[in-house]
């Protein structure tokens, strides 16, 4: 059920943050725009250029697509779940000021594919703090798309992919339009209000400037024209009913006998059944101006051909002038809502065609369409721009499946089918091992195990595992053999250790994963270094380093995770045997740590029962009282999983076993071998140990 619930709130925040971020990517202007009005609302609009903002946008945008497929890749799980977190900390509280403060309508979350309510957007974010809390609560049950060793690939494409659309929307026009003002889109009916709507109340204000004081006017008292503009916005005075579009006007200003006199052209441009060019501006102090004699030619086509053409912007006077001594520009310019005008085109600037009020094409000014010499003489409805322009949202959507979903699905079946194929290739190698390893004719597997516990520096250990390898090798051996050995000795060994004859294990492991724990090694490593085997639950980890039954359990449950093979001992004490508890206290420390694995896992555990009071005392249950225990054990087994499983499962003698005693004990029925220690120090005692098997 943990990891049930893990791995849904890992998809739910997943997605969220991977459509967040998209869609801000498509749109940084937009996301641009957003983040300024943040900054106004925390009263920290200018403090920033505007080329930084925009790349903030990029940024974040980038941020959140990336985590929201690293989320969805299980990519680095600690971390990204930990960023991921971060940032709900952050924007769970953020948004709560909003919704109670009210200083934008809307936070831009997902851009304006999906406009949420600021309440609505703190809703959504307590669900997903929540969500992303549980996740970062247990990382490691995320399931993983694409193995560790791949991982780098998504990462970069990801990363690459995201600031390539960024770019690409930023160079020419977001290639998907959520705006009412989208190609195709029909402006007088955005504008329209349904038959008994509420009527909502907007008022713009002008803020003139006339000997240093500067003043608001409304387009009833609009004075002068001594007086200097330096901005325009748009308020709702009362709520109604909002249309999509509201606020859009073209307002064209003339000198009169009065001095300034200003008409509203909105209506007539929009009812004109013949072609409209739009130069859109926000500012036209800070429009790229390097397109301009492309932007001459077609207002002289439109002359030629009849067809208005306005420059809509909210630059004051002098902006104007400044751009008409600039680029010799002699169309009309008009006063728009620089909102407005942001919303109508993401460039600045950029060009709109309309036609019968509605949008027949956009570009931005990286992009404006060319009439060549050959058509300069061609009305538009003989032109392919003066056709409503292809905008299928399937063909985009398709575009991004090809560039970017399918390489990832490609990579993940790959991956998955390498991995499978690996599994099969090491559990083939493992059975064939096993095989090696079991006498065929007999159900048990047969194993002679040594501990080599804390003794011998590197170069004795490698020294004695090659004597045993080669010994071994000329004399093979008629059961399993294993070496567990210290932590250093493992990687070095297995690198001449033949295995199909000598199985490697270590002689403990970690009961975690990975992480800020010095001096231990975890489960993983240990398989890393080409190990098969490990031995948990020895008697002198149980009393020097307070192994409880619970550690052991979570011991056991990594090393089977990563594939390692568990020697697990149990035993009892002398007191423990001279009170007759011996049978209790086995008994108990399987249930503790081992009896909670599925039947499947437990045929996986080697038992070694280990006497605590024969071990290195010299002092050695004799083979009757040995074979009593044993067969109590496989009795609990089969209690607990079956007769079947009991059968199967191999049970070690451990304690102070020498090639003197070892040919009785293994002669019992129950008895499958011995975890020997010191005896397992020198080649020769091991190996006669090893023989008692051929007696």
């Amino acid at each position: 059920m943990t990891k049930l619930l893990v791995n849904i709130c890992r998809l739910v925040v997943a997605l969220t943050f991977i459509l967040s971020g998209f869609v801000k990517a498509v749109d940084p202007l937009g996301s641009q725009y957003k983040l300024e009005d943040y900054l106004d609302a925390m009263h920290m609009g200018g403090w920033l250029p505007d080329i930084v903002v925009l790349g903030l946008s990029v940024g974040q945008a980038a941020v959140e697509f990336c985590l929201g497929i690293f989320l969805l890749f299980a990519i680095r799980r600690r971390l990204t779940s930990r960023l991921v977190l971060a940032i709900m900390l952050v924007m769970t509280p953020l948004t709560l000021w909003l919704a109670l403060s009210n200083p934008i309508s809307d936070c831009g979350c997902f851009g304006d594919a999906l406009v949420l309510t600021n309440w609505q957007t703190f809703a959504k974010n307590v669900v997903l703090l929540a969500m992303a809390a549980v996740v970062a609560w247990k990382p490691l049950e995320m399931f993983r798309f694409v193995s560790k060793t791949n991982q780098w690939i998504v990462i970069n494409y990801s990363a690459l992919f995201i600031l390539g659309i960024s770019i690409w929307s930023l160079y020419d026009l977001p290639q998907f339009d959520f705006r009412p003002y989208h190609v195709g889109a029909s402006i007088r009916e955005g504008m329209e209000m349904p038959e008994g709507a509420e009527q909502p109340q907007f008022e713009t204000t002008f803020i003139l400037e006339k000997g240093g004081v500067q003043r608001e006017f409304t387009l009833d008292d609009y004075p002068d024209s001594t007086w200097t503009f330096i901005d325009a916005r748009t308020v709702q005075l009362s709520e109604g009913y909002v249309p999509p579009i509201h606020d859009f006007s073209i307002v064209q200003q003339e000198e009169g006998e009065d001095g300034i006199e200003q008409y509203d052209l909105t209506d007539e441009v929009l009812a004109d059944t013949s072609y409209t060019f739009l130069l859109v501006s926000p500012y036209l102090e800070k429009a790229d101006d390097s397109r301009f004699d492309l932007i001459n030619e077609l207002y002289e086509y439109s002359l030629d051909h009849g067809y208005r053409f306005y420059c809509l912007t909210a630059s004051s006077e002098n902006g104007q002038e400044q751009w008409r001594n600039m680029t010799g520009a002699e169309y009309p310019i008009c006063l728009t809502d620089p909102t407005t005008l942001k919303t109508v085109i993401r460039s600045n600037p950029g060009l709109v065609l309309l036609k019968d009020g509605r949008v027949i094409g956009k570009w931005s000014h990286n992009n404006l369409p060319v009439i060549s010499q050959e058509e300069v003489g061609l009305p538009l409805e003989q032109l392919e721009i003066g056709h409503l322009l292809a905008d299928s949202v399937p063909e985009k959507i398709l575009r991004i499946l090809l560039w970017f979903v399918l390489p990832l699905a490609l990579l993940t079946i790959a991956d998955r089918l390498w991995t499978w194929t690996s599994w099969l290739r090491r559990k083939k190698k493992n059975k064939t091992t096993l095989t090696t390893l079991n006498k065929e004719n007999e159900m048990r597997k047969k194993i002679v195990a040594g501990n080599w516990k804390m003794n011998m520096n590197l170069q004795d250990g490698i020294a004695l595992a090659k004597e045993l390898n080669e010994t071994l090798k000329a004399d093979k051996p008629n059961c399993g053999v294993v070496i567990c050995t210290p932590f250093i000795h493992l990687a070095s060994i297995a690198q001449f250790l033949d295995q199909d004859i000598i199985g490697l294990g270590a002689e403990n492991c970690a009961d975690k994963e990975k992480g800020a724990f010095t001096g231990e090694v975890s489960a993983e490593m240990v398989k890393s270094t080409g190990a098969q085997y490990v031995i948990l639950g020895h008697s002198e980890r149980r009393e020097y380093y307070k192994e409880t039954p619970e550690i052991l359990k979570e011991k056991v449950l990594l090393a089977q995770k990563n594939d390692l093979k568990v020697i697990f001992c149990i035993g009892e004490s002398l007191d423990e045997r001279e009170a007759g508890k011996q049978n209790e206290v086995v008994k108990a420390e399987l249930e503790g740590s081992v009896f909670n694995l599925s039947e499947e896992d437990f045929r996986k555990i080697v038992i070694a029962y280990e006497p605590i009071w024969a071990i290195g005392t010299g002092k050695t249950a004799t083979a009757e009282q040995a074979e009593e225990i044993h067969a109590y054990i496989r009795s609990i087994i089969a209690e607990k999983y079956g007769q079947a499983v009991a059968d199967d499962t191999t049970i070690l003698y451990g304690g102070s076993c020498k090639a003197s005693n070892a040919p009785e004990l293994f002669a019992k029925p129950n008895i499958d071998g011995g975890l020997i220690g010191g005896a397992s120090l020198k080649a020769a005692d091991f190996k006669g140990i090893i023989d008692a098997w051929k007696k």
